[in-house]
């Protein structure tokens, strides 16, 4: 229970961090990096907890917030009382008094917090501020020599140029496949003549071909690490055809489930300065997604190699009917009524949502979950 619990606060920290990021225009890209990172890891067989790096830290980041939010409730109170005595009795002595008062508990306050983050910024840390060993220790150099070499060693651990160089390569190399969609943009924008009609008809079914793989390219992307992988488009589908129905359930949730309520938030902008509030949803429904499509291309890929292995042995005709069915069923009739939906969907967030039709390119299913400031 106390694990389950510990998890959950990390977990939702960490989706609460990378909603933070996300609302920072360029560094949308590290949050794009992290959810290809946790898909391709996934991908190639990683544990859960691995495949979410950060995720302690993010519990923990989120123990030091919320020691800074209760800290600050008894100054805030301290600094109300203040300011309403300097109100009616202004040079009093009680409000002189109530000043002092509340700059003592400002600066213990924050000695008291500094030293629980020096020994490592956990709960037992804000509990018990070890009063002996702080008299000890405090006017010491290396003490803050340590606690700056720690933060650096907390900074290095997030490998934030690692992951903004993988969302750069992923997001360049998704932009390339979405090309339909820029075309439907163009022709949308000023269709006058049948022609572009036509052109447009044709970007769209292109498109609805991209779909069908394109979540499942970007996680076998950020399982090579290379961005080659993100065109092997062959070797791709035949790894799919191990498992159609994990890659359907997968694509139902990539494309269905989790993305399409979150155009209800698209409908009409949100102030800057709580952009972020939008984006903690974004991130809390898509992060499952790229979850769910590493989970798909694992299970594919792991029952290829068990194929290959066992050099295929003999199997029921009824067995290799139902794989026949299951096979050309899903690339036929699953995937493409599901690709279908999204589409319409898609198509018509162009009239609905604020983006107008830079919806086409600016979706959160395959860039970058954020409600307004898109790539």
């Amino acid at each position: 229970m106390v694990v389950a619990a510990r998890n959950l606060w990390c977990l939702s920290w960490l989706v609460v961090l990378l909603a933070v990021v996300t609302a920072i225009p360029l560094l949308q890209i590290l949050v794009l990096g992290y959810l290809l990172l946790v898909a391709g890891r996934l991908a190639n067989g990683e544990t859960f907890r691995h495949s979410l790096p950060g995720l302690a830290a993010a519990g923990k980041i989120g123990v030091i917030a919320a020691s800074l939010g209760i800290a600050s409730l008894p100054i805030r109170l301290l600094v109300h009382w203040e300011s309403v005595v300097a109100i009616i009795e202004p040079n009093s002595q009680t409000a002189t008094l109530l000043r002092l008062v509340t700059i003592l508990v400002s600066v213990l306050t924050t000695v008291y917090l500094w030293w629980a983050w020096v020994r490592g910024g956990q709960l037992r840390h804000f509990v018990w501020p070890e009063p002996i060993r702080f008299f000890r220790n405090a006017w010491r150099p290396s003490l803050w020599t340590d606690a700056a070499d720690s933060f650096w060693r907390f900074l290095v651990s997030l490998r934030l140029p690692m992951l903004f160089w993988l969302g750069l390569r992923g997001a360049v190399g998704t932009l390339i496949w979405l090309l339909p969609a820029m075309l439907i943009m163009i022709v949308t924008r000023d269709g006058q003549r049948a022609a572009a009609g036509l052109v447009g008809v044709a970007a769209l079914i292109l498109l609805g071909l991209v779909l069908m793989t394109l979540p499942m390219l970007q996680a076998h992307f950020a399982a090579e690490n290379c961005l080659r992988a993100i065109f092997q488009w062959r070797r791709v589908r035949r790894d799919l055809a191990y498992a159609p129905w994990s890659y359907a359930a997968a694509m139902l949730l990539t494309l269905v489930v989790l993305p399409l309520p979150l155009y209800l938030l698209k409908v009409e902008a949100t102030p800057q300065e709580i952009t972020w509030l939008p984006c903690v949803v974004f991130v809390a429904f898509m992060l499952p997604a790229r979850i769910a499509t590493g989970l798909a291309l694992r299970r594919c890929r792991r029952l290829r190699v068990e194929a290959s292995e066992s050099g295929q042995p003999s199997r029921s005709r009824l067995r290799e009917n139902w794989d026949f069915l299951s096979r050309w069923g899903v690339r036929l009739l699953v995937v493409p009524a599901i690709v279908l939906v999204y589409l319409v969907v898609l198509g018509a967030s162009q009239y609905t949502s604020w983006d107008g039709v830079d919806t086409w390119v600016r979706q959160h299913a395959l860039l970058v979950p954020v409600p307004f400031v898109g790539l």
